[in-house]
C-alpha cells in the first residue's frame, strides 16, 4: 500500500522518467535543412552546437551521407573498428572507410561547421541546400535528393512490413 519515496518526495519511479529525459535532451534528433556556403561551411541546427562543444568528427557514412559525431561517440566507434580482425577484409575496409575519411571539426562563433573537400566532393555538392538528419548518437548530412530517396524507402508501407516484421517494439523488449 505504501509506496516507496525518494528524499525529494517524488514517487521512486520518477526517477527513471527524468533520467530518459535526460538521455533524449543528449540525443540528436530530428531534420533539418541548412546551407553550405562556398567556402564549404554548413550552419549547424542550434539545438546540436552544446551536444558538439566538447569536440567531434566528421566522416564519410553510409549510403551516401556524412556521419557527424561527437568526440566521446567517435572514440567509441574508433575502439570497436580498433578492435576488429586487421585479418579480415571487410574490416579493413571498413576501417579505410570511417577512418581515412574523419577529420576534427569545432563549431564556429556563428555555429558553423567545416566540411572537407573529400567529403563535399563525395556528397556531390559545392554550396547550396543540405539536410541535417538525427540519428540519436550522431547525426547525418545528405544532398537533398539522396535524402529524398531515403525518405522514399522509409515512407514505403509494403515494404516496411517485411523489413521491421522481426522487430520486436513490445514493452517487455525494451
Amino acid at each position: 500500500m505504501w509506496e516507496k519515496v525518494v528524499r525529494s518526495g517524488k514517487d521512486a519511479g520518477c526517477a527513471g522518467v527524468h533520467q530518459l529525459k535526460g538521455i533524449i535532451a543528449q540525443m540528436f534528433l530530428g531534420q533539418y535543412q541548412h546551407n553550405l556556403d562556398d567556402k564549404g561551411r554548413l550552419m549547424i541546427p542550434a539545438r546540436y552546437r552544446d551536444l558538439l562543444a566538447a569536440g567531434a568528427f566528421i566522416t564519410q557514412g553510409f549510403d551516401r551521407c556524412l556521419m557527424v559525431m561527437t568526440d566521446a561517440y567517435f572514440q567509441d566507434v574508433y575502439a570497436r573498428i580498433n578492435g576488429m580482425n586487421m585479418a579480415d577484409p571487410t574490416a579493413r575496409m571498413l576501417r579505410r572507410l570511417i577512418l581515412s575519411n574523419a577529420y576534427p571539426v569545432e563549431v564556429d562563433k556563428v555555429g558553423r561547421i567545416l566540411l572537407p573537400t573529400n567529403l563535399r566532393e563525395f556528397l556531390a555538392v559545392t554550396n547550396g541546400e543540405l539536410v541535417v538528419a538525427g540519428q540519436g548518437e550522431y547525426f547525418e548530412v545528405w544532398a537533398p535528393a539522396d535524402w529524398k530517396t531515403q525518405m522514399d524507402k522509409v515512407q514505403d508501407m509494403e515494404a516496411n512490413e517485411q523489413r521491421f516484421a522481426t522487430l520486436d517494439f513490445s514493452k517487455n523488449a525494451v
